[in-house]
């Protein structure tokens, strides 16, 4: 079984053309076991009735699901893989710019042994407005989380059904699943797939979402890199601060040396201060962090040996 789940916001335009788009590409592959379900997130023109009628004329593949109000995609994303029977879900877009026919090639690189693979918009059919932040974007998103993919944002993805069953989604985060499935170890690869032009609506994100994307960036770092080991982050903080603030701090004693005077009034030296006041907090709350994880698991490392040493022994053979 494949699920195919798209989310859609006010594309009335496409989503019958998309229907029997992918209808066909899998017919073409011989694939008969598939379900596709379209969550509408809160749409305000005729989308809605087209899926019921989809739904209603092919009860046999196609689930229709309903926000009240537009969530996001996350949101949007989370209600198609609950309701996702397929051990093989596909996640793309109800633009048309997405193609149907890619999805064999997804299929091909999930049974050479990986568990996410990540469409990547080579040759991108977008004004410069989007393609270069996009670029600087995946840029910055690569280095910091560790994970090189060329596009974090593309929504064409292929995914076995067990990584979603260990990851929670919200706000923005949809973009970031293959980072956090790479946290957990799961295998995550990335194919070339074609990108249509946009021709009918228009798109539904704009230049904030990238200003969402770095402050989630920063979400996902902490909670997977820093998760359980907060001192680093902020004693990393506190340091690089207290080093800024030092320097401030012994350039003017330089200077009140050498007879510049004063150096109490100068803007740089409650800065220095700042900086240095900082540094202690900045710590100090890394320890109170590193407190709260450890009492919350005081043994993480014993208790991770004696689960594996309970289930050593316990396979073993009698005898």
């Amino acid at each position: 079984m494949i699920s195919i789940v798209i989310p859609v916001k006010n594309e009335e335009e496409t989503i019958l053309l998309l229907h029997e788009n992918i209808v066909s590409a899998l017919k073409k592959e011989n694939i008969s076991s598939y379900e596709i379900i379209f969550i509408d997130d809160g749409s305000n023109d005729n989308s809605w009735n087209l899926i019921k009628e989809l739904a209603n004329t092919h009860p046999e593949h196609v689930k229709a699901i309903k926000f009240r109000k537009n969530f996001g995609k996350s949101y949007a994303l989370m209600a198609g893989f609950n309701e996702a029977a397929g051990e093989i879900i596909i996640t793309m877009d109800a633009d048309l710019q997405d193609d149907p026919e890619e999805i064999p090639n997804f299929l091909q690189k999930i049974d050479e042994g990986y568990d996410l693979v990540s469409g990547w918009k080579k040759k991108r059919n977008d004004p410069l407005s989007k393609t270069i932040p996009s670029k600087i974007f995946n840029k910055v998103t690569g280095y910091l989380s560790g994970l090189k993919l060329h596009d974090f944002n593309c929504g064409f993805k292929a995914y076995r059904k067990e990584v979603l069953e260990h990851i929670q989604i919200y706000g923005d985060l949809h973009r970031y699943i293959p980072v956090l499935a790479h946290d957990l170890g799961f295998k995550v690869a990335e194919i070339q797939v074609q990108h249509h032009p946009r021709k009918h609506g228009i798109t539904k994100y704009g230049m904030e979402r990238y200003v969402r994307g770095f402050l989630d960036l920063l979400t996902i770092l902490t909670t997977t890199r820093f998760l359980q080991r907060p001192g680093h982050f902020f004693g990393g903080l506190g340091i690089l601060s207290g080093i800024l603030g030092a320097a401030c701090l012994s350039y003017l004693v330089v200077l009140w040396f050498m007879g510049i005077r004063p150096i109490g009034t100068r803007p740089l030296f409650f800065f220095g201060i700042l900086a240095v006041i900082l540094c202690f907090q900045l710590i100090s709350l890394g320890l109170l962090a590193e407190i709260s994880v450890r009492s919350k698991n005081p043994r993480p490392v014993t208790n991770c040996i004696e689960k594996i040493l309970w289930k050593s022994l316990s396979s073993k053979e009698p005898g």
